[in-house]
């Protein structure tokens, strides 16, 4: 095998997993090396997001979940299975993650609907992160899985800029152009 392109790591929310595996599928037939997590409570995000349940290197973090009102949508669990100091929320919101999230230069792209809201995207920039991808509204299952592809496509194939990529991918229609670019300072 030669040296992967890109080293990707994709984190899958719940009734993601079908949408997960295509992006999967097209980011290895890229070139890209794509670690799998599949987050079944908050712990599992919260052990992704503080980088205890990351091991090599990593270049992107696909979060690829539900969202609600800027928040992402969690499994909903009985009061009783849930561990000590667990958060028992079904959303993960701002909050969240300025608690938890220690990514440094990770670029950042979050799939689901309003997960692009401006302070779930400085929360993300604030906590370490280079970049931040996400659609401000409630976006088209299969737009969002045309964007992720086509960004990525540019990405490894063309060697675009993150600029040049996320241009692209915006433009392909008026589903697509709900993705919003952070970038840190």
């Amino acid at each position: 095998m030669s040296k992967p392109e890109l080293y990707v790591n994709l984190v899958v929310g719940p009734d993601c997993d079908f949408e997960s595996m295509a992006i999967r599928a097209a980011l290895e037939s890229f070139g890209a090396r794509v670690t799998l997590h599949l987050i079944g409570r908050p712990n599992d995000l919260i052990d992704v997001l503080s980088g205890e349940d990351l091991y090599g290197r990593m270049d992107y973090l696909i979060l690829n979940f539900h969202g609600n009102e800027g928040r992402f949508c969690l499994p909903e669990l009985g009061e009783e299975v849930y561990e000590n100091d667990e958060p028992q929320d079904l959303y993960f919101g701002p909050r969240h993650i300025e608690s938890y999230c220690r990514l440094q230069n990770v670029k950042v792209l979050a799939t689901g609907c309003t997960l692009g809201w401006q302070q779930l995207a400085t929360a993300f920039l604030a906590s370490g992160c280079q970049s931040y991808l996400a659609p401000d509204d409630y976006i088209d299952g299969n737009a969002n899985l045309m964007f992720v592809i086509r960004y990525f496509y540019e990405i490894i194939t063309n060697q675009k800029s993150l600029q040049e990529a996320f241009d692209l991918a915006q433009a392909i229609d008026s589903e697509t152009a709900m993705y919003k670019l952070y970038v840190a300072n």
